[in-house]
């Protein structure tokens, strides 16, 4: 019976793309490529820009786009905020979109491919591990905190998805960052590890041995695996079928309504090594500073961002605010529910930087 209602709202969806596109941008169409509903096309003198910028991180060349607030001046001082994306995502989708508003509200704000994905270099393409995904914030933090303008002493974190998990861990030693925000945080290492919402812990040894089988390959010269390989290609059929809501949501997102070449679901079966035995939770103490969770009350995640805000016990300042009536994909792109975040994002930066 549960299936037969997720498969009915999966095609409810779907039937529903052309509306939901209204939301969205082509990046086709996009001087920047960028892939949200009221995306930046020109650079105004006044007005909120985006700046493409590029910079080396551990000898990879990392591709970033930095956005600065209407009447930005380089001789004064911004609060500034490094925004980290969801798995899978790149700067031109909700990464973007966020930064974007919160330079609308006066931030310096930069969203960066990670490194070996998006526009960024690296090969093999699409590695996704925690030590390379944790040393992308820091990078961020490290050029945007010599931006002209850009307040030091004023620096903040917000991950979304997969980019939360990271953006915890990173916040546990940096403390550049005053302050640190997530958006439907998902914590990479327990879902590769134990599946979503727990669903494969009878499988972890097998899949550790072919993730060592693709890492041996690997290490020989032969095929790099992949992992999610054609996520977002699937057709209506596929997408109707999906066990999950947060997988048949992002199936549209990423593969539809918000679609960048770049943006791809797969990540290096060897990255398995790193992750299954990493956690977004794992010292979580370490973070002192001010704390704020944001999910969606209908998220299918939201057990990764309580079980996390519960860890958290290093820090006497932290909220959780649940987006009411949102789901974990719906946060990225539903104008009242990113809306709603934004408020409370800009709330908590204001007070705590």
């Amino acid at each position: 019976m549960k299936h037969t209602v997720l498969k009915a709202a999966v095609m409810a969806a779907m039937t529903s793309i052309s509306v939901s596109g209204a939301w969205a941008a082509d990046y086709q169409n996009n001087p920047f490529t960028l892939t949200y509903e009221g995306a930046i096309t020109e650079n105004v003198n006044g007005e909120v820009n985006i700046h493409p910028v590029s910079y080396e991180l551990n000898g990879v060349d990392i591709a970033a786009n930095v956005y600065t607030p209407a009447g930005y001046d380089p001789e004064q001082s911004y609060p500034t905020v490094v925004v980290a994306h969801p798995n899978g995502g790149i700067k031109e989708q909700v990464a973007g979109l966020y930064a974007q508003r919160l330079a609308e509200q006066g931030y310096i704000t930069i969203a960066a491919d990670a490194a070996y994905q998006g526009e960024s270099g690296g090969e093999p393409r699409n590695v996704d591990t925690p030590t390379n995904r944790i040393e992308d914030i820091h990078g961020m933090a490290d050029f945007i905190t010599q931006y002209p303008g850009a307040n030091e002493q004023s620096l903040a974190l917000l991950g979304i998805c997969g980019g939360g998990g990271y953006s915890l861990a990173a916040a546990k030693t940096d403390k550049r960052f005053q302050s640190v925000a997530t958006l439907s945080m998902f914590n990479s290492g327990r879902v590769r590890r134990n599946g979503y919402v727990d669903s494969q812990m009878d499988t972890i040894q097998e899949r550790l041995q072919e993730a060592s089988e693709a890492r041996d390959q690997q290490a020989a010269g032969g095929e790099v695996l992949y992992a999610a390989e054609g996520f977002t290609e699937l057709t209506d059929e596929q997408i109707a079928e999906l066990p999950f809501e947060l997988y048949s949501q992002g199936a549209i997102y990423y593969g539809r309504t918000h679609a960048h070449p770049n943006s791809t679901a797969r990540y290096t079966q060897s990255s398995l090594l790193d992750l299954m035995r990493w956690d977004a939770t794992d010292q979580i103490e370490l973070i002192d500073q001010p704390l704020l969770m944001i999910a969606g009350s209908e998220a299918e995640t939201l057990y990764m961002t309580e079980d996390a805000f519960s860890m958290a016990t290093g820090t006497e300042d932290k909220e959780l605010f649940l987006v009411d009536g949102a789901t974990h994909i719906e946060t990225y792109w539903v104008p009242e529910y990113v809306d709603s975040a934004v408020d409370e994002l800009t709330e908590f930066y204001a007070r705590t930087l």
